[in-house]
């Protein structure tokens, strides 16, 4: 007669670690981790006068100066991605895998070269590697693949070189884009370069200076996105789909910010619209906006609202098993 069992029966699980296997373990975990702390937290050798180890560089570098204010926003993300996926990771913890060496060893060599090159974000973008290989060593392949996207993802956090030289594309395009949308509300502008100036009103002109091009909008939307796009239910392309529309989104929802800034300063109080509501625009306006056309974009890949199509999704399969009993069929 049939017998009904989950996948992940006794029999396909790996057997426990004995007593001697946990203290290699834990040993090489306190060890790795004292390692990591000491070569990226203690260990000076870049930044101004190459006072400051690397960690002390990229948390300097998460600043407005740099548009990567969001970085802050990066540990706790990653360690939400990993705690979502903590009952999956305890259940798929395999045997020590000498395949995890190899991303190990290519971390040390990349931080090896940031140490001569003095360069920090050579070094930081070796921690993923040495975090991911010590995951892969510890526990296995199938705990490295899925802690792939979560580690490697910090990738996003690192800012780079000569990033605000990028934006001059975006303040173009912001201006344009403010200077068109403006005029459907009525306010009508003469644009100068990246400056705006009312061609009735007396409001003081407005410039699309390099953080109002979009940059910092793009880069937050973007961290918020591809972790969205990772714990999604969603086919893989869809995933990549779902990344890449932060995009266009994060281009109209700052259009959007910028002419409600425009329409406030020509119909309202030109003061606090240059003042206040510039400063919480983002929040009231920018992302709850791309927020939400970000869950409409989900759940049209989704074909339903997640969460309710979630309730109708099978989370365990059934596997169905013929005994044979005193030789018969």
């Amino acid at each position: 007669m049939p017998i009904h069992q989950t996948e992940l029966d006794s029999e396909t699980r790996e057997s426990p670690r004995n007593a001697t296997e946990m203290i290699y373990l834990w040993g090489a975990l306190i060890f790795s981790t004292a390692l990591l702390v000491w070569f990226y937290w203690f260990t000076a050798k870049f930044g101004p006068s190459r006072s400051q180890s690397a960690g002390q560089w990229i948390v300097s570098a998460w600043n407005p100066e740099t548009d990567y204010e969001h970085g802050l926003l990066f540990g706790p993300m990653i360690a939400g991605l990993i705690f979502y996926r903590y009952q999956d990771l305890r259940a798929i913890a395999g045997r020590v895998s000498l395949w995890g060496l190899v991303p190990i060893f290519v971390g040390i060599f990349f931080y090896a070269v940031a140490y001569r090159t003095l360069q920090p974000r050579i070094a930081m973008g070796a921690l993923p590697f040495l975090l991911w290989g010590s995951a892969y060593y510890l526990w296995g392949w199938k705990v490295a693949k899925m802690l792939m996207f979560p580690l490697f993802f910090f990738w996003l956090a690192i800012p780079l070189p000569s990033f605000q030289q990028a934006t001059s594309g975006l303040q173009v395009l912001a201006t344009s884009l403010a200077h068109n949308g403006a005029a459907l509300f009525g306010v009508k502008t003469i644009v100068q370069g990246t400056m705006i100036s009312p061609a009735s009103g007396d409001w003081a002109p407005l410039e699309i200076a390099a953080g109002c091009s979009g940059i910092r909008s793009l880069m937050a939307l973007l961290m918020i996105s591809a972790a969205w796009a990772y714990i999604a239910k969603i086919a893989l392309w869809k995933k990549a789909l779902l990344f890449f529309c932060a995009f266009p989104l994060a281009i109209i929802g700052n259009s959007l910010r910028v002419i409600s800034i425009f329409v406030i300063a020509q119909y309202g109080d030109a003061h606090w619209a240059r003042t206040t509501w510039h400063d919480w625009s983002g929040l009231l306006l920018f992302y709850p906006f791309s927020l939400v056309l970000l869950l409409t974009i989900h759940s049209l890949l989704e074909g339903g609202v997640p969460w309710k199509k979630s309730k109708r999704r099978q989370l365990s399969r059934v596997m169905v098993r013929h005994t044979v009993e005193g030789g018969g069929l």
